[in-house]
């Protein structure tokens, strides 16, 4: 699993300019099952992704193509997280032992 932090760099000033490619991108996330959970770090400091079922490789190349990344609106810093305990509902996170 991992949690990806999308911290606004120096060129927020051309986020309108790339708005809808991002929310295409975050929605091409969701169609591929990769995205579990998107949405703003407060206060208006960026945004925040959480997600599974691919590979680090795959999760760090599919971050570098959110165009928000590629035209440096954000910079992105990913963690990985071995889940140990979780509620019931999210026990598919879990890797098998």
């Amino acid at each position: 699993m991992f949690v990806t932090l999308l911290k606004f760099a120096g060129n927020g000033a051309v986020a309108p300019e790339f708005m809808a490619a991002h929310n295409d991108w975050i929605a091409q996330g969701f169609a591929d099952g990769a995205f579990l959970c998107v949405g703003a770090l407060a206060p208006n400091a960026g945004g925040a992704i959480l997600a599974a079922g691919e590979s680090r490789a795959d999760h760090d190349a599919r971050i570098a193509a959110d165009p928000f990344v590629t035209q440096g609106i954000v910079s992105a810093e990913t963690h990985e997280i071995d889940p140990k305990r979780t509620v019931p509902a999210l026990d598919f996170l879990k890797l098998p032992a």
